[in-house]
């Protein structure tokens, strides 16, 4: 009975993963076509796509283990998931993933 629930507990935490991720990639979107489709003269931003996508989906991950972790009473590893999940906050803040592209420069170009 004990494998079972453990197996139970498995796949749980792959489909919370999975939900966390898609999530993640869901917050991701309005950002992302704007960067791609709303550039300077229709030229589009890939680094919404190659720092803001892993960022956003990584973020989604960590906090739906994270409140998985504190539903089911694991302090530590819930705090080491909100710990992941500070540290993504600040690479997100440092590469800026979801500014988007610059607004445009109006009569001051």
């Amino acid at each position: 009975m004990n494998d079972r629930r453990e197996a139970l507990t498995g796949i749980a935490g792959y489909v919370v993963a999975a939900a966390g991720a898609a999530a993640g990639m869901l917050v991701w979107a309005p950002y992302a076509r704007r960067g791609l489709f709303g550039g300077f003269e229709g030229q589009s931003e890939w680094d919404v796509v190659w720092h803001g996508l892993p960022v956003m989906t990584f973020g989604g991950i960590a906090a739906a283990l994270g409140a998985m972790c504190l539903v089911r009473g694991m302090w530590r590893r819930a705090l080491g998931f909100g710990a992941i999940l500070a540290a993504l906050a600040v690479l997100g803040v440092t590469f800026q993933v979801l500014d988007g592209p610059p607004p445009p420069c109006g009569s001051v170009c």
